[in-house]
């Protein structure tokens, strides 16, 4: 156990030990000043502590609770329903936090009044308010806590540096909150009023920021990807102090707009209400005596009663979940792990149907994990484990023997002992209509090199056409016929599309001859912005046919260089990119063209993305003998799903020209958008079925 393994954990440890306890150790000494200032008053005689630890003590049980239902039944906490639960209390925690803080206004304003002999008094703050209020503070971070620790207790060989580490960050976090607390008790009331609040509000800001970004991340708000700011490059969210001023603010070195509204919005609302607010009336006496009632009922007369209610009604509501739901020893059952030396050692049998296994990986090192069958044929896979995690491997076994084949790292493949499965029939055969397969065969790199050979030879001709619509280009500029240098534009721009470089897979080469201007320093002026979208910008930005001959030579040399080097691996000559490719080429259509990401003045997202049907089909047609061998049916599927979307694309073009995406009809947008969809899910199986597996 190391420094490495303990320090991360102790930072989480006082980040979410600060969260809780700062609003918990502020209201304890608020209780505590309160009591002096309020003691003439006959309905709170006392302001005891008691509703605050009854707070702590049942956020403290249902934390404990929610860890004993992990560990002891095989459900698991999404992250989604972690962060919906965060959010909501995050919420509510902020709503009585406001409370707590307009009431030590109050209190303030009563400390003066009874110094200035002023009768006028406070109404003392319901005990329900103050439970509730500890609860939530507590319960907010105590549940994040409770499933950290649950996970790292799960994950083989790294439990004791968590453990450790996080109950070190606690432990200091409780110092810290106990230093707060004695520093607070040495201030005059007044004083303590006028300094608490505000601190309140700004922790009670960076909560409501927090708690709406959880929202955010499971969906419940919009927003999500529109990030205001991001300095994570800058301050590491894992270092000392970012984590200390997360604890006590709230605030992260990521936030979204909305959490930055909102935290802005909070302090602009809160802060001159505060500053306004000189006094609070009494509260009418009929309802001062309900408050008073119900606070010694809580506090005063029966506290051992509500204590052990706040223990016992978590612990029952845990012991029936756990009764009622799938044991976690049915899950470890299911267990197996992979060393140095070994895959799947402590695997001796399985039961047939579907089932998951929970893979841990101690052998130090990230790999793939791959369960075949007896044909070789992969029925489920891990396509990468990190070094000391634990995930999960779902499959469907039927009536037949499987081995586990374990690829860590650069160590040598290892193989588990074959196990029979006995008693549910033979694997059906795959259904095309699902998109799925029972076991895939493996391709090998051998197979895929023939398809790539051809369609090497396939771009190779769009790479011909490219060149001349690029000499085209410049003829036409040497006349300064910048309307024929608009047409051979799109011309030269589908030649490029129909070559099939997605994702800037031919790398820089590919960047050179259509790359944007996005992040370089100058943007569209920018030397090094050069290729086809630089003669985009220039044409319809009125630039003048001197100003574009430049960028067309260098565009011609490029293309050349790309002609010159198209079977290297840089570019085309990996056949394994091959199946990626044959999915990725939409992908990209739909992520650039049909949003208008790449639209630099030629609306031509319909017409680029029609080109990319074309080499799409193309390359699937090379690879359908392949596909057609593990996933029967699946290339005619595309087939028709690609002619749904030619027919959708063609359907955009008015008296034979393309129309840009703004002038296009709202229907017309939607059966692209539905076709381009359909056809991609398709074709999301392809890397799959044709990956090649690593070397035995």
């Amino acid at each position: 156990m190391t420094w490495g393994d303990i320090g991360p954990n102790l930072l989480f440890g006082l980040r979410e030990g600060l969260g809780a306890g700062l609003v918990v150790s502020i209201l304890l000494a608020a209780m505590r000043r309160a009591a002096p200032a309020l003691a003439e008053s006959r309905r709170a005689r006392k302001i005891p502590a008691a509703p605050i630890w009854l707070g702590v003590l049942g956020a403290v049980a249902l934390s404990g609770s929610s860890a004993a239902v992990l560990t002891s039944s095989a459900v698991r906490a999404s992250s989604k329903v972690q962060d919906v639960v965060g959010g909501v209390l995050s919420v509510f925690a902020v709503a009585l936090v406001t409370a707590m803080i307009f009431w030590m206004r109050r209190a303030a304003t009563a400390v003066k009044a009874r110094l200035l002999g002023d009768k006028a008094r406070v109404a003392p703050v319901g005990a329900g308010a103050l439970t509730m209020t500890a609860f939530l503070a507590v319960g907010r971070e105590g549940f994040a806590t409770a499933l950290f620790l649950w996970t790292a207790a799960r994950t083989p060989g790294q439990r004791a540096g968590p453990l450790a580490g996080t109950a070190a960050g606690l432990a200091a976090a409780l110092v810290i909150c106990w230093l707060l607390y004695r520093a607070a008790l040495g201030l005059k009331a007044g004083p303590f009023f006028a300094r608490a609040a505000p601190v309140l509000i700004v922790i009670a800001a960076g909560v409501f920021a927090s708690g709406l970004g959880e929202l955010q991340q499971a969906g419940l708000l919009t927003g999500r990807r529109w990030v205001a700011f991001d300095v994570t490059a800058h301050c590491h969210p894992g270092s000392w102090w970012v984590s200390l001023i997360t604890g006590i603010t709230g605030l992260s070195p990521k936030m979204t707009v909305l959490q930055v509204v909102a935290w802005g919005a909070y302090l602009a609302v809160v802060i001159p209400v505060f500053a306004r607010t000189g006094h609070a009336e009494a509260a009418p006496e009929g309802a001062a005596a309900g408050s008073a009632s119900r606070w010694q009922w809580l506090a005063g007369h029966r506290p051992w009663t509500v204590a052990g209610a706040l223990v016992v009604v978590p612990a029952i509501a845990a012991g029936s979940l756990i009764a009622a739901l799938p044991a976690a020893g049915s899950a470890l059952a299911s267990a197996v792990t992979v060393t140095r030396t070994g895959c799947a050692p402590d695997w001796t049998s399985a039961s047939a149907g579907a089932q998951t296994f929970t893979v841990e990986n101690q052998s130090g090192l990230p790999g793939e994990i791959n369960l075949d069958d007896a044909s070789g044929d992969i029925v489920a896979e891990i396509e990468t484990i990190g070094a000391g995690t634990s995930t999960q491997l779902s499959a469907t076994l039927y009536s037949g023997t499987y081995v586990f084949r374990c690829f860590m790292g650069s160590l040598p493949a290892t193989v588990s002992r074959p196990v029979q499965v006995t008693g549910a029939g033979n694997a059906p055969a795959a259904n095309p209509t699902k998109g799925t397969a029972v076991a895939i065969k493996p391709v090998t790199a051998s197979e895929l090199t023939g398809p790539n050979k051809q369609y090497q030879a396939y771009a190779a001709g769009q790479l011909a056409d490219l060149a001349q619509a690029v000499s085209q280009i410049q003829a036409d500029l040497r006349r300064g016929d910048l309307a024929a240098a608009k047409q051979d534009w799109l011309t030269a721009q589908l030649d490029w599309e129909r070559v099939g470089a997605s994702y800037d897979s031919f790398g820089n080469l590919g960047l050179a001859v259509d790359g944007l201007p996005d992040g370089l320093p100058d943007g569209v002026n920018d030397k090094n912005f050069t290729g086809l979208h630089r003669l985009e910008y220039g044409l319809w930005h009125g630039q003048s046919a001197a100003t574009l001959l430049p960028a067309a030579a260098t565009l011609a040399s490029n293309v050349a260089a790309v002609r010159q080097n198209l079977t290297s691996d840089d570019l085309a000559g990996d056949p394994t990119n091959l199946p990626i490719r044959a999915h990725e080429i939409l992908e990209d259509a739909l992520r650039d063209h049909l949003s208008g990401i790449d639209d630099l003045g030629g609306d031509a997202g319909f017409a680029m993305t029609y080109a990319d049907v074309d080499v799409t089909t193309a390359v699937l047609g090379y690879l359908a003998p392949l596909l057609n061998a593990r996933q029967p049916g699946l290339p005619a599927i595309a087939d028709s799903e690609l002619s749904i979307l030619q027919a959708a694309l063609l359907a955009t073009r008015v008296n034979g020209q393309w129309e840009s995406l703004a002038a296009a009809s709202v229907s017309a947008r939607e059966h692209v958008d539905a076709a381009i969809d359909a056809v991609l899910e398709t074709l999301a199986a392809v890397p799959d079925l044709l990956e090649v597996p690593p070397a035995h």
